[in-house]
């Protein structure tokens, strides 16, 4: 008989920054599997919205939850009405993130304090909070972190070194909760996605300089299109994946590897 190595149905997941972009994309590439979804961000009446775009297309449950991932208490409140709601957690994509530019030397001190405060201490916040009061009860789990390419190696075109330190720190974070939940049969993974098309990023990757940028840097010599991420997130939060842990998987055409 046929196995679906990826069937997600009955499982929740908590997507937090998926209010837009590459959040919702994993959100709906996740209910595709029959999993029930759980939309995290701090715009209330958008998350509602894709929450109730993925019940009517996939079926499933759907709730969103206004969450400040900076907000422990907000964190803990956000993971507790999961909880009451569908009594499961079994998957956790960390997605909110925000990117600070500007050249280095020019950084403030505020604008490296909140890239730290949301990309990394935030995706702390809520994994300590949903491996603490789901998974690790349930010794099972799947967290997936959204790092970037960014977490991995410097660039040269566009000045984010709080970015750069935040998603690295991201990445390290990743391998330090996978050596430390392995116990409780619980997968920590990275994606390191690279450019990919986002209405935020939409002008900037449009522009003729980035253009000419992923001809030279990206072997594939092109961005990342829509649903690109999906098939990673996907084995990451399925049983397939039960293996797999600590590791941190470039989806970047390429970028790194030269």
């Amino acid at each position: 008989m046929a196995k679906n190595y990826f069937d997600l149905t009955g499982q929740t997941a908590i997507v937090t920054g998926s209010s837009g972009g590459l959040g919702v994309q994993m959100a709906k590439a996740l209910a595709n599997q029959g999993c029930n979804i759980v939309c995290l961000a701090r715009r209330k009446e958008m998350v509602d919205q894709v929450a109730d775009e993925i019940e009517k297309e996939f079926g499933v449950k759907a709730v969103g939850i206004k969450c400040d991932i900076t907000d422990t208490a907000n964190v803990d409140a956000a993971v507790d009405e999961v909880m009451e709601r569908f009594g499961r957690i079994d998957i956790l994509i960390n997605n909110a993130g925000t990117g600070a530019v500007a050249p280095a030397e020019d950084v403030t001190d505020e604008q490296f304090s909140n890239e730290m405060e949301i990309d990394l201490f935030g995706s702390f916040k809520v994994a300590r909070a949903v491996a603490k009061k789901a998974m690790i009860p349930a010794k099972y789990g799947r967290i997936i972190n959204i790092a970037s390419m960014y977490g991995m190696v410097g660039n040269k075109i566009c000045g984010s070194a709080p970015y750069h330190a935040a998603k690295g720190g991201v990445v390290n974070l990743t391998r330090a909760l996978a050596a430390e939940w392995g116990k409780y049969c619980i997968t920590v993974n990275s994606i390191c996605p690279g450019y990919f098309y986002t209405p935020l990023t939409q002008e900037t990757l449009d522009s003729e300089f980035f253009q000419q940028n992923a001809k030279t840097m990206i072997p594939l010599e092109r961005y990342g299109n829509e649903g690109e991420l999906d098939s990673t997130a996907i084995f990451l939060a399925s049983p397939a994946s039960t293996y797999v842990t600590g590791a941190v998987v470039p989806v970047d055409g390429g970028y790194t590897c030269m």
